[in-house]
């Protein structure tokens, strides 16, 4: 049998095409310092967003906005997002490019400040699709997951591998003791039905099934 010599990662990150709005996000993205996710993630929040007809959507980490636009390209129209960032500089983008993209201002709402507060406020039971990438108060905002989305919604943690270092066990620092503890606590709750994906930084998606 001879060696498989592809690259299957490089490969799927290849495959999505981001237009023009989602390259500027990215490129504010670096310049900031923002966590977006790599184009393979995105075309996976595309893709959850338009199967599960996802209309209410919340995320904590919002980026540069890269994510909402992948959202926003495939989501009805009269779907909305609230997305939650502890810094202003990144909302700021992120609204810049939702305009500049045709997104009418009342399809989504950004908010900063304390991310366990916000999200402690946020409705029960009110939201098709939950995205996290931001490690810090992971567990907390994952316990708050549950309560906050609708019967079998999806809850997709982005960059959940940290490329790789949740696996390396002699990696100790907070972000990935906080990444693997979020992984395991998922796992051992039989109210999730889910899946650990190596897409990007490796994704976990998750459903509510009770």
């Amino acid at each position: 049998m001879s060696a498989n010599r592809g690259d299957p990662i490089a490969f799927s990150e290849n495959y999505p095409h981001e237009d023009i709005f989602m390259q500027q996000a990215r490129k504010n993205g670096i310049e900031l310092g923002a966590d977006d996710p790599t184009a393979a993630v995105g075309s996976l929040i595309q893709f959850i967003v338009q199967t599960a007809k996802a209309k209410s959507i919340v995320e904590v980490g919002t980026g540069s906005g890269v994510s909402a636009l992948w959202a926003f390209h495939a989501a009805a129209e009269d779907a909305t997002l609230t997305s939650i960032d502890s810094e202003r500089e990144h909302l700021a983008s992120a609204r810049s490019v939702l305009e500049e993209a045709g997104v009418a201002a009342q399809r989504f709402r950004l908010i900063t400040g304390n991310i366990i507060e916000i999200v402690g406020k946020l409705a029960d039971a009110n939201y098709d699709l939950m995205i996290v990438r931001n490690p810090q108060d992971l567990l907390e905002v994952i316990q708050e997951s549950f309560r906050l989305l609708k019967p079998h919604g999806t809850l997709l943690i982005d960059n959940a591998m940290d490329g790789g270092r949740v696996a390396d066990p002699t990696q100790r620092d907070f972000a990935t003791i906080s990444r693997r503890d979020a992984i395991k606590a998922i796992k051992e709750d039989s109210r999730w039905s889910s899946a650990l994906l190596a897409v990007g930084g490796g994704v976990l998606v998750a459903t509510k099934i009770h």
